[in-house]
This record gives C-alpha cells, sequence and structure tokens, in this order.
C-alpha cells in the first residue's frame, strides 16, 4: 500500500491517544476515516481535529462503540457503510484498549473480564464484522494492537498487570496466526499486528473512567482506597513512592500525578507512534514494534525468555554496556 489516499479505514479508540492521532494523520493524507469510542464526546472532537488538516474530499465520521459488545461493533460498521456510502473498507485499526484487572489473585472478576473483553474480544469481533469489508476492497489491511505486553507478561517487579497482558497475548497470537491463514485463504487481505512501549497517551486516565470512576480529584475516600488499597499502600511506600500516613487526599493527588505522567513524560509521544505504525503499514510489515524501548525489551526477551521475569538479569541484557 504506497498511499493512504482515497481509501477508506476504520479506527477503534479514537477518542484519544494513539487512535486520535492515526485518524488525525490518516485524514491528513487523503484517507476518510470512520472512528469509533465509548466517549462519544471525545471521538467527535477528534473528528473536528481531524478535519482541520484533511485535504477536499476526504471524509472522517464519528461513532459511539463499545468494542466489547459486539452488537455495538456491527452496529457501528452498518453506520459507517451508509455515512461513508461504500460497500468495503480498505483498513482498520482495531487500537481500543483500557487498563485493569491488574491481578488475577486480588482483583475482582468483574475487572478482570471488563479489561480482557475489551482489549482481546473487541479486536476479535471488530475482526468478525470487517475482514468481509477489507476482503471487498481487493487490497485490505487489518491492524491489531498488542503491546510490549504481548511477549512480555508484567510491569516489572511488584507490578502483575494479568488481564491486559492475557488480552495482548491473546491479540499477538491471533493476528500471527492470521498470516498464513490469509494467504491461503484471503490473499488480497494482509494483516499486521502493532507492539508499542511506554507511548504518551490517556490509557491511565480513560482506564479509571471506563471503571465508570471519576476525575481523581472528585474521587470519594472510598473509591481511591478501592484503586490504591492498604497493600498497594504498603508497596508506594517501601519503594519511596508514597510517604508514610499518606491521607486520602495525597492518593487522590498521586492517582491525578499518575495520569499526567505516563501521558507527558512517556519517551513516545501518540503522535510519534501513530507515525511509526502508518510507516510500518505502508511499508507490508507484518510486525510492527513502536518505540525504542520496545525494540530493546524484545530483544532481551528474544535472546533468552526464561530470562523474561529475572529483572535484574533481564535488565543487564538490556543494557550490556551499563
Amino acid at each position: 500500500m504506497d498511499s493512504f489516499t482515497g481509501k477508506l479505514a476504520v479506527v477503534t479508540g479514537g477518542g484519544s491517544g494513539m487512535g486520535r492521532e492515526l485518524v488525525r494523520q490518516l485524514a491528513a493524507q487523503g484517507c476518510s476515516v470512520a472512528t469509533c469510542d465509548w466517549h462519544a464526546d471525545a471521538v467527535a472532537e477528534t473528528v473536528i481535529a481531524a478535519g482541520e488538516s484533511a485535504p477536499p474530499g476526504v471524509r472522517v465520521s464519528s461513532h459511539a462503540c463499545d468494542v466489547s459488545d459486539e452488537a455495538q461493533v456491527l452496529r457501528f460498521r452498518d453506520e459507517l457503510l451508509e455515512e461513508h456510502a461504500s460497500d468495503h473498507v480498505d483498513l482498520v485499526f482495531s487500537n481500543a484498549g483500557v487498563g485493569g484487572g491488574a491481578s488475577f489473585v486480588n482483583d475482582s472478576r468483574e475487572e478482570w473480564e471488563r479489561t480482557f473483553a475489551t482489549d482481546w474480544w473487541g479486536v476479535y469481533y471488530c475482526a468478525r464484522a470487517f475482514l468481509p469489508l477489507l476482503i471487498a476492497s481487493g487490497d485490505g489491511v487489518l491492524v491489531n494492537t498488542s503491546s510490549v505486553n504481548g511477549f512480555w507478561a508484567t510491569l516489572g517487579p511488584g507490578m502483575p498487570n494479568h488481564a491486559y497482558c492475557t488480552a495482548k497475548f491473546a491479540v499477538k497470537g491471533f493476528s500471527e496466526a492470521l498470516i498464513e491463514d490469509l494467504r491461503t485463504n484471503a490473499p488480497q487481505v494482509r494483516v499486521a499486528v502493532v507492539m508499542p512501549g511506554h507511548v504518551g497517551t490517556d490509557i491511565v486516565a480513560n482506564s479509571m473512567r471506563a471503571r465508570g470512576l471519576p476525575e481523581p480529584e472528585q474521587m470519594s475516600d472510598a473509591q481511591v482506597l478501592e484503586l490504591i488499597p492498604p497493600d498497594a499502600q504498603a508497596k508506594l511506600i517501601k519503594a519511596g513512592l508514597l510517604a508514610e500516613g499518606a491521607s486520602a487526599d495525597d492518593l487522590r493527588q498521586m492517582l491525578a500525578r499518575m495520569a499526567a505522567d505516563f501521558r507527558n513524560k512517556a519517551p513516545l509521544s501518540a503522535a510519534g507512534a501513530a507515525t511509526i505504525i502508518l510507516d510500518g503499514v505502508r511499508s507490508g510489515a507484518w510486525r510492527i514494534l513502536v518505540g525504542q524501548d520496545a525494540k530493546t525489551l524484545d530483544e532481551a526477551v528474544r535472546a533468552k525468555p526464561e530470562a523474561a521475569y529475572d529483572y535484574a538479569e533481564l535488565a543487564r541484557m538490556a543494557r550490556p554496556n551499563a
């Protein structure tokens, strides 16, 4: 795919972060886009931003959709085909994702399954809904967003990330298994799997919103303690990240700071990540690592898989000259 001009793309999770930047950059390059998000106001803002740099003739539409609900995905598909007067789509970026369900041991089943449903079933439902339309395009590309947590199932010492990692491993395996399936049965479509490292997005804040929580400053004491229970506070204190005897207000400030720092202090911006993804799609890559941290971690884990969870050894391999 040498150019996105004149194509029609689908982008899930377009309300912020990489999704918003994918929409904006695709539109700027002459590609019409249908984008969805569970947050209708946010995705509507994306459409306005994308329209500012889109050339004449490019149409960008916003749709409210929770990708963990197959009925909503099918409705989104039908809406966009009608709005764009099309019988096919050329690109599908399954980008929507949330965090949560970090511990299979301690967190609720409801939270675990809600995270898994968005991060895995959302990808699956979109593939089911849009694959026939990609086949109809004659030159379709399915782009599934996994993560470094699709090959490294943790955030590091004392930081399990179970539901998210499980889902991202599923996305990676599903996408790789599609390579030969599509070659054999639908050669007019190819698949790419995207594995970002730390990218500056609002996933921390959005994950709290997806759980029905307000902004950290407006959370009740009970809501704050649900997010940072006493055992988690003890770990933060031990790591020097939280003072002894921290109040609920201290915890609220920490949550707000964590969300802002994840977005603002990342080594790679959402715009930079979107550029890497689109360059990879154009080049025909099936495996797109996003960020130097993703490349470094991938090399270390692949070199010695049995050391993936020996953090000291993994760090040594990642920084051989340190």
